[in-house]
């Protein structure tokens, strides 16, 4: 399946109005969830013309299509390896390079990365094609049909041989030359020319092999052996046995062997067909141990090992607890059967006294982030808690000599597995030896500030309290600024920072309850440890979903799980489980519900409620505060729905902060507003206001952050309140026209039939909104509206519009005003890329592109009546529309070639892509800028335009182009396309 990310609908049959949200009205989940499986269909259809294209030897199309089909699901790798090899193909080779890049950094995608060197070679740049093919061939396995490319390179580099390996154990080396192997430095070849070498028994336990001729490394040596037997993997019970999926990364084609508990083997050949991966080319193979062939008897968790003898992802599994799952509970041991959620007894709320805590940190891999982490916990830590480290078995060397060294010095006390057992086990066995101490317990991917253990501890200090959790980047209800999308990570400084205001901002005197902890940094008090016992070491295998269990069980017993907002601790998050972490977090919170009844019923209530949302709110305005930093602001007021208005508002905010003046925007909420930082609106996710319950509190703060003035871009979808900020603020306003929504309820000065107006008397437009309706989402009369804009507009310090043509047609309306024009754009640079007197090619039909979101105000109809007399009378042009609309299949059937969404700075190659001769604005109604014009022309093309609004006015003064009556008849449009622009 073809996923896509946008949220917002197409450009609609009749106006963008269609699309806004805003105050009262709500655009709902279940509303984006439609928009997004509509615009996968489009990508599934795309993806579909493309491959047939293909199919059919025509490179050129089926890249058109296939890049339509990326373009509408940006960040499906599957489409984008697709594509890479469309572009090799068809000769695009910086495009694929690009591409395969991507794959190889995201993905450690084998075949991307020999495929960049294919691109370079063939680019002829072979110094950067040797460093790629040093990479790829010492971690990855080739196979033979790479062979030459890695001679080539291999001669080009001067270099004496290649090499590659499977993980069979076998060593292809490509020389005629000598050769000695070496596995560690200990010397295994010697004296042997090129060929295939069997490598000896226990091979996989060594990091290096290194193939020398002389003493000279051939290309692809040293090879990593910990990147060539890399293995993914995953496993759990199911009603009927114990299923999975296992390859591995880098020699794809390899059959895995399972070693199960009682010692055999499995061979694991078929290929998965349901793996729920994004990863490209990932040959999942599946393997099933029918329930029969488990233990007969409850012998628990049961252990499942890859050919490197590291666990499974998944393992240990318990066989039983499929049945747990599947809702086949009868029967089941008690440490099974499912225990509805309910508080225990409460517990007195009494101070406590301490017995000591100690800091536990399991360990599993990435030297680099678990030494940053011991350095923040070791450099903060009072003397007298000691920091207990569980090494589970690391694979790193480098990583367990830093441990060693560090409780060689006397500053961890470490505790070192003899296998990988997993988070649960390595957190039991740090907890444990903490001996009745309340614990600290730390992700070894974090990032702690100082002060942390006396901010935790001061809030286990309640005898009622079983764990407290801090605010973080990364912690689901925890984390900050964000919940509900990805936050970065801060660096150490940016950690520090952020805590600091936490410590200002974020405490609170009133305790703020959990439905669980947060694992990546959780104090649990020794009472609580105590009664509910340690993490359980059954169900969870490598972990996710243990310290929810243990919180739950806790609070059976009456303890409480607390928030401590007054710390922020950094967390790189769920870094450990590689690409098998999201199968294992969906099995285990399969288990934690099948386990604990209305667990997620518990979470849903807290999110639902959100009683962090003010001390996230409140630390957003301290962050907004420090970001203005004494300065004075302007507020610039505007609509939910980007576009125009959103380049705007843009482009303005960057010329106020260039003079030193904060720019904040303000958009429409179903409930009220939300104040962003207008150069990065998801900085401050948290500044929602509700209107007009929380009106005061907005003010309070645009008062310190020392707005001076309120600029309206577009107030639709706004509560009623925000027309009278600057009032309330006592500054002036000004007012940039976008539109016409001043005085048209419809916006666009277009019926519902696609029609365009004329700007009819009051009676006309009231005649036109009572059978057409209104977009304004406001119960208000032509005169009350046109009362209300000319009050409005006369009392603005400064009034501006995009155009002369919207200048007028607005004092048209409303005489005696002032309105200052102001480009959008430099017409006059944009006339200098101009290519007049083109002409179509001779022998080749007219390309005609057209540029935007084409809604039906847009010339949605004129363009698919346009297309339909070029298909009936099979007229020599060629439409393309770089861009979207509410109903693309229509076009395309008729011919066009529809690319799709685009992004702004990949506008003009696509424009390219298309070949064309000539641009056409098909807008039918008057437009106050038309930014696809200004596209039109950088791309060097003459425009034609309907002879109304700031389009045609545009095109008359750049004495290029065309400026056609409204209503000309599709026919006779195509026969003055063909007649100015045709082949000559």
């Amino acid at each position: 399946m073809i996923s896509v990310s946008a949220d917002r609908p197409p450009p609609g049959p009749k106006t963008p109005g269609a699309a806004f949200a805003g105050f009262g009205r709500t655009v709902s989940d279940e509303d984006r969830a439609l928009w997004r499986e509509a615009m996968s269909r489009r990508a599934q259809e795309a993806f579909a013309r493309g491959q047939a294209a293909l199919q059919a030897g025509n490179t050129s199309l089926g890249l058109f299509w296939l890049e339509r089909a990326e373009r509408m699901s940006r960040h499906n790798p599957n489409l984008k390896w697709s594509v890479g090899l469309a572009c090799l193909s068809a000769g695009r080779l910086m495009d694929c390079l690009v591409r395969m890049e991507e794959l190889r950094q995201d993905f450690g995608l084998r075949e991307a990365a020999f495929l960049e060197v294919v691109c370079l070679a063939r680019l002829q740049r072979m110094e950067e094609a040797t460093i790629r093919m040093q990479a790829a061939l010492s971690a990855f396995h080739a196979t033979p049909e790479t062979y030459p490319l890695a001679e080539q390179i291999a001669v080009s580099a001067g270099l004496p041989g290649w090499m590659t390996a499977s993980n069979a154990g076998i060593v292809h080396i490509g020389t005629s030359r000598p050769v000695r192997l070496f596995l560690d430095g200990r010397e295994i070849v010697q004296g042997a020319t090129g060929g295939r070498y069997d490598l000896p028994e226990g091979w996989r336990s060594a990091r290096h092999l290194a193939v020398r001729v002389g003493r000279r490394h051939v290309l692809g040596s040293p090879l990593d052996i910990a990147a060539l037997t890399r293995c993914e993997s995953f496993v759990e019970a199911t009603a009927d046995g114990l299923r999975g999926w296992i390859w591995t990364p880098a020699e794809p084609e390899h059959v895995p062997v399972i070693t199960l508990w009682n010692g055999s083997t499995l061979w694991a050949e078929a290929f998965a067909q349901d793996v729920d991966s994004d990863v490209p080319l990932a040959r999942y193979r599946v393997f099933h141990v029918p329930a029969r062939e488990c233990p007969e008897r409850d012998e628990g968790p049961l252990d499942l090992w890859n050919e490197n003898g590291r666990l499974l992802t998944g393992a240990p599994v318990d066989p039983l607890v499929g049945k747990l799952v599947s809702g086949q509970t009868r029967g089941l041991p008690a440490r099974l059967r499912p225990v509805k959620i309910q508080p225990g007894r409460m517990r007195p709320h009494l101070p406590r006294r301490s017995p000591g805590c100690a800091v536990v940190i399991p360990v599993y891999a990435d030297r680099v982030r678990t030494m940053a982490c011991l350095r923040t916990v070791l450099a903060t830590c009072p003397a007298d808690v000691p920091v207990i480290v569980v090494d589970d078995a690391t694979p790193e060397p480098s990583l367990a000599q830093a441990l060693d060294q560090l409780a060689e010095d006397g500053r961890i006390i470490l505790i070192r597995h003899d296998r990988n057992r997993g988070f649960p086990i390595s957190a039991n066995d740090g907890m444990r030896a903490a001996a009745g101490r309340d614990v600290l317990l730390l992700n070894s991917d974090t990032l702690v500030p100082a002060g942390w253990v006396e901010r935790l501890r001061a809030r286990l200090a309640g005898s009622d309290v079983g764990t407290v959790t801090p605010l973080s980047n990364d912690a689901t209800i925890l984390s900050y600024p964000s919940t509900d999308r990805p936050n970065p990570v801060p660096s150490l400084a940016e950690m520090r920072g952020m805590d600091r205001l936490c410590q200002k901002n974020g405490a609170v005197s009133t305790e703020i309850d959990l439905p669980t902890a947060h694992g990546f940094c959780m104090a649990i008090s020794a009472d609580c440890l105590a009664e509910t016992g340690l993490f359980r070491e059954d169900l969870f295998a490598q972990g996710y979903g243990e310290e929810n269990d243990f919180c739950l069980r806790a609070t059976a017993r009456g303890f409480r799980h607390l928030a401590a907002p007054e710390l922020y601790v950094a967390h790189v998050g769920s870094a450990s489980f590689g690409t098998a972490r999201n199968a294992l977090g969906a099995r285990n919170l399969d288990i934690l519900n099948a386990l604990h009844p209305g667990y997620h019923a518990l979470v849903g209530r807290f999110i639902a409620a959100d009683p962090l949302h003010e001390t996230r709110r409140r630390l957003d305005v301290a962050r907004l505060l420090q970001q203005g930093a004494g300065r004075p602001a302007i507020l610039m007021v505007q609509h939910d729905a980007g576009g125009g208005v959103g380049r705007v508002v843009r482009e303005r905010s960057e010329a106020f902060e260039a003079d030193g003046v904060l720019a904040l925007a303000l958009r429409p909420h179903e409930n009220g507003c939300l104040l962003e930082y207008a150069l990065d609106g998801k900085r401050f996710p948290n500044l929602k206001y509700r209107l007009p319950d929380e009106l005061p509190s907005l003010l309070d703060l645009l008062a310190a952050l020392r707005v001076r003035a309120v600029e309206w871009h577009h107030l639709i979808g706004h509560a009623p309140c925000v027309r009278t900020l600057h009032e309330a603020l006592g500054v002036p306003y000004d007012v940039f026209i976008h539109d016409h929504v001043w005085f048209c309820p419809r916006i666009s000065l277009c019926d519902g039939a696609g029609r365009y107006c004329g700007e009819p008397d009051p009676a006309g437009c009231e005649l036109c909104v009572a059978r057409w309706g209104s977009y304004l989402g406001e119960d208000l009369s032509i005169a009350d509206l046109l009362a209300r804009s000319t009050r409005e507009l006369s009392g603005a310090r400064r009034l501006m519009a995009p155009s002369d043509d919207t200048v007028r047609r607005i004092c048209r309306h409303f005489p005696g005003l002032t309105i200052e024009a102001l480009p959008l754009e430099d017409d006059a640079a944009l006339h200098k890329d101009i290519m007049p007197h083109r002409h179509a090619t001779r022998g080749q039909p007219l390309r005609v592109c057209v540029v935007g979101g084409i809604s039906q105000w847009k010339g949605y109809d004129v363009l698919l009546a346009l297309a339909t007399e070029i298909q009936t009378h099979r007229l020599p042009i060629v439409l393309s529309l770089v861009g979207h609309t509410h109903d693309d299949e229509a076009l395309i059937s008729r011919g066009v070639r529809v690319t799709g969404e685009y992004r702004e700075d990949e506008v003009q190659a696509l424009i390219r892509q298309q070949q064309p001769d000539v641009g056409l604005i098909p807008s039918i109604a008057p437009e106050t800028w038309c930014y696809a014009l200004g596209q039109v022309w950088r791309s060097g093309l003459e425009a034609v335009c309907f002879d109304l609004g700031a389009q045609g006015e545009r095109v008359r003064r750049s004495a290029t182009g065309l400026a056609v009556p409204l209503g000309v008849a599709p026919y006779q449009l195509a026969m003055i396309l063909l007649g100015r622009w045709g082949a000559v």
